[in-house]
C-alpha cells in the first residue's frame, strides 16, 4: 500500500516505509518459458525440474525507514536485497505481511535499465523520466543540469550503443537525482562508476534526503556504505539478520565470511599474484584506432592503443568512465574490428562482458550454462563433465532451477564467471563482471583468477575496484579519452589514477621490489 503524507510534517524520525512480516514466495520450476526456451531445452533433454517446491526467498522481514536518512541494505548474493526493493518500490507485490511507503518510489535497478540503444542521452532522459512518472516539462527543466551532472560531454547527444556500462550508470543516477524523487532506490546502479562520479553522487544523495525524504542504496562496497550510509540492513538468506551502525554491521558481516581453506600452490597469494612472465606475446596491439561517425563528425573511442601481454600475465584496465575500456575488451574479443593499427591473438578467448552476457532470461541457470558455454564455443560434453563443479562453484545450488530473470545481478555475475572460470580459456578477458560480486565470491573469484594462470595464458581485467587491481594484476593499463596514458605496474598505476582523480591512498609497498623487479625485466626483455 503506497500512501502519501502530509507534506507539513518535518520530524526527522518520522517513518517513511513500514514493514512488518514481508514475505514473498514461489514454487520452484513452475514458470512459463518462451518459445526459444522450449526449443532449447528439447534440444538439450535435460531432466524436468521438481515442481511445486515453494521458496521463500524473503521471509519475516521486519524494518522501517526514517524521514532524511541513507539506508543501506548489505549482504551476500541471493540474500533476497534486490527483491526487497522490488517490493518497496511496488513492482513485486508480498505474498504476506504489510508494507506502507509514505512517498513517491523512484528506482534504479543496474545500469541502463529502461534505456533504447538506438536512442541518444538526450532522447532517454526523456523516456527514462517518462517511465519513472516525471511530467515532459519538469524534464526540460532539468535537461541541462542532467547533462551537466553526467559528465557526458558530447556523447549526450549520440546513440547509447556507444556509451559504455559506466557511462549508462551516470546517466541514469542523473535523471534519477535531478527529477525530485520523494524515496530514491539505487538496486547496484553505481557499481560501474568511477571514483570521481561515485564521490559526486554520494554528495548528490547528502542533498536529496535534505529534500526529499530518503535513500536506499543496496551495494556490495562496504566501505562506500560505511563511509556515505546512516543505517545498515544486513540480509542473509532472505532475513534480516541485523540492522543498526554501519560500522557496526560491517563488522559482523566480515565476521561471517568462511576463511579461505589452505592453498595446494603456496606461490599464488591473494594478496599478490605470483606467476611466472614468459617471452611469448600472447597479445600484441600496434597502433590500434577505432572510430565512430558521429552527430558532431568522426569520434575515435580509441587511437594509437600500442601494448603487449605476455604468456602469464594479468592485466588490469582502469580509467574512468567512458576511457574506452570497454571498447578495448569488444576488440580483444573480436566483436569490432580496427579501424586503423594491427592486432595479434594467439590463443582461444573467452569473454564476460558484463554480468548476464549471453544468458536468456527464461531459463534456468542450469540450462543458461549449457546456453552461455555453447555461446562462448565449448563442446555439450565439456560442459556436461564440469556441470557440477560450476554449479558449486558459482554457489547457486538452491537458485540453479530457477529463471534467471529472477536472479539479481550478483548472482548472474557469479553464474557467468563460473561458466568461463571453470572451463579454464586461454585468454580470458572480464570486463567489469565481478562489479556486484559478494566479499565472499570476489575472493574466490580472485582465488580462481590466479589458480588459472597456471594454465590460461593472460588474463585481462577491467575493473573500478583499485584494491582487486593491486592484489590481483601483475600489471595495469590506464586508459583515458581511448588512449593509453600509463602501462607498467599495478600499484603505481593505480596510484597515478587516484591522484588524477584527486582520491589519496596510501601505496603499500609489500612486494614491491618483486614487482618492479619482474616490470623492470619485462621492459629489458622489451628492448
Amino acid at each position: 500500500m503506497v500512501t502519501k503524507k502530509d507534506s507539513t510534517i518535518k520530524e526527522s524520525k518520522e517513518s517513511v516505509i513500514k514493514a512488518k512480516n514481508i514475505g514473498v514466495s514461489f514454487y520452484a520450476g513452475n514458470y512459463r518459458e518462451d518459445y526459444k526456451s522450449r526449443v532449447f531445452r528439447f534440444f538439450k533433454e535435460r531432466g524436468r525440474f521438481e515442481k511445486n517446491k515453494k521458496v521463500w526467498p524473503l521471509e519475516d522481514i521486519n524494518f522501517t525507514g526514517n524521514q532524511g536518512e541513507i539506508l543501506g541494505i548489505i549482504g551476500s548474493n541471493g540474500a533476497g536485497k534486490t527483491t526487497l526493493s522490488k517490493i518497496i518500490a511496488g513492482i513485486l507485490q508480498e505474498d504476506k505481511g504489510e508494507i506502507q511507503v509514505d512517498g513517491k518510489v523512484t528506482a534504479l535497478f543496474s545500469f541502463g535499465m529502461g534505456f533504447n540503444k538506438e536512442l541518444t542521452g538526450h532522447e532517454n532522459v526523456y523516456l527514462n523520466g517518462m517511465m519513472l512518472g516525471i511530467r515532459k516539462e519538469l524534464i526540460t527543466h532539468y535537461i541541462g543540469d542532467i547533462h551537466e551532472f553526467s559528465d557526458l560531454g558530447e556523447f549526450f547527444d549520440q546513440p547509447m550503443k556507444y556509451y559504455s556500462s559506466g557511462m549508462k550508470a551516470r546517466l541514469g543516477f542523473s535523471v534519477a537525482a535531478h527529477l525530485q524523487p520523494e524515496i530514491l532506490i539505487l538496486d547496484e546502479a553505481l557499481n560501474t562508476g568511477d571514483a570521481k562520479f561515485s564521490k559526486k553522487a554520494a554528495e548528490k544523495m547528502k542533498e536529496l534526503v535534505k529534500q526529499a525524504k530518503m535513500v536506499i542504496i543496496v551495494t556490495h562496497s562496504l566501505r562506500y556504505a560505511q563511509r556515505n550510509c546512516d543505517r545498515l540492513m544486513w540480509l542473509d538468506g532472505g532475513v534480516v539478520r541485523e540492522i543498526g551502525d554501519p560500522k557496526e554491521i560491517i563488522e559482523k558481516y566480515k565476521a561471517t565470511v568462511p576463511p579461505r581453506p589452505p592453498r595446494r600452490h603456496r606461490n599464488l597469494e591473494l594478496e599478490k599474484t605470483q606467476t611466472t612472465i614468459g617471452n611469448r606475446s600472447i597479445i600484441k596491439a600496434e597502433n590500434v584506432g577505432i572510430s565512430y561517425k558521429l552527430n558532431t563528425g568522426l569520434f575515435w573511442a580509441l587511437k594509437n592503443v600500442d601494448f603487449e601481454v605476455k604468456e602469464g600475465e594479468v592485466v588490469g584496465i582502469i580509467g574512468h568512465n567512458g576511457a574506452g575500456k570497454s571498447t578495448l575488451c569488444k576488440v580483444l574479443t573480436k566483436i569490432l574490428a580496427p579501424d586503423e593499427g594491427n592486432l595479434e591473438l594467439h590463443g582461444e578467448t573467452s569473454a564476460l562482458l558484463g554480468y548476464g552476457t549471453g544468458f536468456n532470461a527464461h531459463l534456468s541457470g542450469e540450462d543458461n550454462i549449457y546456453l552461455n558455454a555453447m555461446l562462448l564455443g565449448i563442446p555439450k560434453e565439456r560442459i556436461k563433465a564440469n556441470y557440477e563443479e560450476i554449479v558449486d562453484f558459482s554457489g547457486l545450488e538452491k537458485a540453479i532451477s530457477k529463471p534467471v530473470k529472477d536472479y539479481s545481478s550478483g548472482m548472474k555475475a557469479r553464474l557467468g564467471f563460473s561458466i568461463a572460470a571453470i572451463l579454464k580459456p586461454d585468454i580470458f578477458i572480464i570486463d567489469e563482471a565481478l562489479s556486484t560480486g559478494d566479499i565472499t565470491f570476489k575472493q574466490k573469484a580472485s582465488e580462481r583468477i590466479q589458480d588459472m594462470m597456471e594454465r590460461a595464458k593472460a588474463v585481462i581485467i577491467v575493473t573500478h575496484s583499485m584494491t582487486f587491481v593491486e592484489q590481483v594484476c601483475t600489471r595495469a593499463i590506464w586508459m583515458e579519452q581511448g588512449q593509453i596514458r600509463f602501462d607498467g605496474d599495478a600499484e603505481e598505476a593505480v596510484a597515478k589514477y587516484r591522484e588524477s582523480q584527486g582520491v589519496k591512498k596510501k601505496v603499500k609497498t609489500h612486494s614491491s621490489s618483486n614487482k618492479k623487479a619482474t616490470s623492470k625485466k619485462s621492459a629489458e626483455e622489451k628492448a
